[in-house]
């Protein structure tokens, strides 16, 4: 049943609109004399104001209207916009989220950070001077045409004007009225002019038509300054006025703005799972199709085939979410962890707009921080020392998240002091998690700090240092089917990078044939297929090398790796698939068909399975397993690291090529 609980509704806007606030204000920080910025704030405060007390929720109204009019002096100029200023803004973000959770427990808090917040703003020095009172202004106004489908009210506009002076006078503007036959009722044709009388401040006025912008025609003037030029027409608008608070502009073209529901998340998740049983069912119909050779039928089953495809692409569009959604998060916490650890710490990121299913955002959120945490504390020196090596006094952290074929790329990176092998193996020999004869890659070497428990900091603070980040970290995208990579350079930094899957729901599939099962491999990993030289039939090694137009590709052979005991047809089939840059070969028996693929979980007890990332349910109702190719690609990079070991030159080559 849909949620239809007002109070619910607004909870849910009044933390998106806080969001926003915190965004605006993080941005603030950076350009403190951005007037765009400054009323988006204030609007948004407007708007939680407006909404609590509507909703009922006294208590957010009240407090979100002291934060607003604290906020005021900043927007009309008798306040600057400095550090202290956006770090009490921030708190009181804080304070209007717990304020909508727990307001029995939050309010007693209320009274104290607005104190600091008037306290910090009254000390902000004050800016430019803000036009003070004037004894009268004329206002002329030209709504956007759409103002009325919009639902705004010119009479309600011309009461609050009205209002704001001891006395006043309105004059309507009817020279932009059509003709009756041309007229459209919803249209905003008419423009007003109103004389106030007596003392009036003119951010009010402007205060008055803050939530327009495109097509607003907005003219403030000096009544007396009005007065000394009359228009020879007394039904005329003013000439040329003075200064204007908006610029006078076009009209926005009707019908170009998309019109946008919110829907719960639960009923995505349904649709999800409605589409993918119709996926299976289609699957059905084909296979039946092709079976019994009906041309009627098969002309319905590809009809089918066609909408079902349509529909999972509209289903799974409708879920996908771009990674911007959460890292203003990180903006945040970034700057808290500067305050904190007392380190200058400048946060970046790039590629906001990729998009991953909502599952995965949500999820992906925690270990993010986690990370973002760990640089901070761990990866970034102090000033001092930075200063001592030569680097910018303010550490860097880089937030960055690309496509790279069916999956996700999510990178943070720092420019601290790096990981120190040394330091790590010897805290593993401690552990007991190596011997202290062993050799291993640096690569080996940097995946132990994901070891449940594993910490090479020297102290324990309250942000990290136990051991019980990265661990969890690992849990959780490997529960995403995703994967984790590590690489640093001493004295210059840490890279930790995120491997996820664009969606957990469907996927298109190469269906293919080993041993007389079917398997299916992501398509989008897929990069081509060759046949199997004969040379490389009768081999019973794993793998091998092959070479496709002059590069060295390592295969794997999957009848080997699945322990297949059945023999290997006359010509077997070689799936060239790609991952992380790295090109890997797998060899099949045979190669069945595309299909569209939905993901279904292996249960606790296949859940360990190497090599495996899921299952999916065939036309015919037999189950296939899913390739998990990245693994499988690591396992073609660990196979060829061995051979060129023992000496091969040619693995060599092809190793020294994909470096």
């Amino acid at each position: 049943m849909q949620d239809t609980d007002p109070a619910a509704i607004f909870r849910q806007e009044a933390t998106e609109l806080v969001a926003a606030i915190e965004a605006g204000l993080l941005d603030l920080e950076k350009r403190t004399d951005d007037r765009a910025l400054i009323d988006a704030v204030f609007r948004d405060l407007h708007t939680v104001k407006g909404s609590g007390a509507m909703f009922g929720h006294a208590e957010v109204a009240a407090f979100v209207h002291e934060f607003e009019t604290a906020f005021d002096r900043i927007r009309r100029g008798e306040a600057r916009v400095v550090p202290s200023v956006i770090a009490v803004s921030l708190k009181a973000c804080d304070q209007i989220l717990n304020l909508l959770t727990d307001p029995k427990e939050a309010v007693a808090k209320s009274e104290a950070i607005l104190a600091e917040l008037a306290a910090t703003v009254g000390d902000g020095g004050a800016g430019t001077p803000s036009d003070g009172p004037s004894e009268g202004m004329r206002v002329t106004f030209h709504l956007p045409v759409d103002a009325l489908r919009l639902g705004h009210n010119p009479a309600l506009l011309l009461d609050e004007l009205s209002a704001l002076a001891p006395s006043s006078r309105v004059r309507a503007l009817t020279e932009g009225i059509p003709p009756l036959d041309a007229l459209d009722p919803t249209d905003c044709r008419m423009g007003f002019v109103v004389e106030l009388h007596g003392a009036v401040d003119r951010a009010a006025v402007e205060g008055v038509f803050l939530f327009f912008d495109d097509g607003l025609s907005l003219a403030i003037e000096p009544l007396v300054e009005a007065a000394a030029a009359p228009s020879s027409d007394p039904d005329a608008a003013p000439a040329e006025a003075a200064p204007a608070a908006k610029a006078p502009a076009a009209a926005p073209a009707q019908g170009n703005t998309p019109d946008t529901m919110r829907v719960a998340t639960e009923r995505l998740d349904e649709l999800m799972d409605r589409v993918g049983e119709l996926v299976i069912a289609e699957a059905r119909l084909s296979a039946l199709a092709h079976q019994l050779r009906e041309p009627h039928l098969m002309a319905v089953a590809e009809d089918i085939q066609r909408l079902a495809a349509g529909l999972r692409d509209s289903t799974m569009s409708m879920r996908m979410v771009p990674i911007g959604s959460i890292t203003g998060r990180f903006r945040r916490l970034a700057r808290d962890l500067s305050d904190r650890l007392g380190k200058p710490i400048r946060f970046e990121t790039e590629g906001e707009e990729t998009e991953l299913d909502k599952t995965v955002i949500e999820i992906l959120a925690d270990p993010l921080v986690h990370i973002v945490r760990n640089a901070a504390d761990h990866g970034l020196e102090g000033p001092d020392v930075r200063r001592a090596a030569g680097k910018a006094e303010a550490g860097t952290i880089r937030l960055t998240a690309e496509y790279s074929g069916a999956e996700v790329l999510i990178r943070v990176k720092d420019d601290g002091r790096g990981l120190d092998p040394r330091k790590i193996r010897a805290r593993a020999v401690e552990r007991g998690l190596i011997a202290e004869d062993s050799q291993l890659a640096e690569a080996d070497l940097f995946r132990l700090v994901l070891a449940p428990g594993f910490s090479t900091a020297e102290n324990v603070t309250d942000l990290s240092g136990r051991g019980v980040g990265m661990d969890v970290v690992k849990r959780t995208i490997d529960g995403l089917r995703g994967q984790i990579e590590l690489a640093s350079e001493p004295g210059h930094g840490t890279t930790v990078t995120l491997r996820l899957p664009l969606t957990l729901a469907i996927i298109d599939g190469l269906l293919v044939e080993i041993g007389g099962e079917h398997y299916t491999i992501p398509l989008a990993a897929v990069e081509e297929c060759v046949e199997l030289p004969d040379q490389f039939a009768a081999g019973t090694g794993s793998s091998s090398f092959l070479n496709i137009r002059g590069a060295l590709v390592p295969f794997l052979r999957l009848r080997t790796l699945f322990s297949v005991d059945t023999p290997p047809v006359a010509f077997q089939k070689v799936v060239v698939v790609a991952s992380g840059g790295a090109r890997v070969g797998l060899v099949v028996d045979r190669i069945v068909a595309n299909n569209q693929t939905v993901i279904k979980q292996l249960s606790r007890l296949h859940a360990g399975l190497d090599g495996f990332s899921g299952a999916t349910i065939l036309g015919d109702g037999t189950v296939a397993l899913i390739v998990d190719v990245p693994q499988l690609v690591a396992l073609g990079r660990a196979a060829g690291e061995r051979r060129a070991a023992e000496g091969g030159r040619a693995e060599r080559q092809w190793l020294d090529r994909a470096a």
